[in-house]
């Protein structure tokens, strides 16, 4: 365990910190999944900008890699062009 008070003081940090961006990973895949589950294109227009917003939010958080955002953007944006 570690001596130091500012040791102490990085260990909470941490752990708050690895739930937060746990919640916003699990939050944003489940909105990935749901939008490629849909078959309505009326629908999958109105959700798209906001699962966009969300994967920038975790590539810019470095939770996830820039690489892969762009990636996931790109498959869900030829999803949605193809319904």
């Amino acid at each position: 365990m570690a001596n130091h008070k500012s040791a102490l003081k990085r260990i909470r940090n941490s752990e708050t910190k690895r739930l937060r961006n746990r919640y916003q990973h699990r939050t944003t895949r489940n909105a990935i999944k749901k939008l490629r589950e849909l078959s309505n294109k009326k629908e999958a227009d109105a959700l798209y900008p906001a699962v966009i917003a969300m994967i920038d939010k975790l590539a810019k958080r470095n939770i996830i890699h820039n690489n892969k955002a762009a990636n996931l953007k790109s498959k869900l944006t030829k999803h949605v062009a193809s319904l």
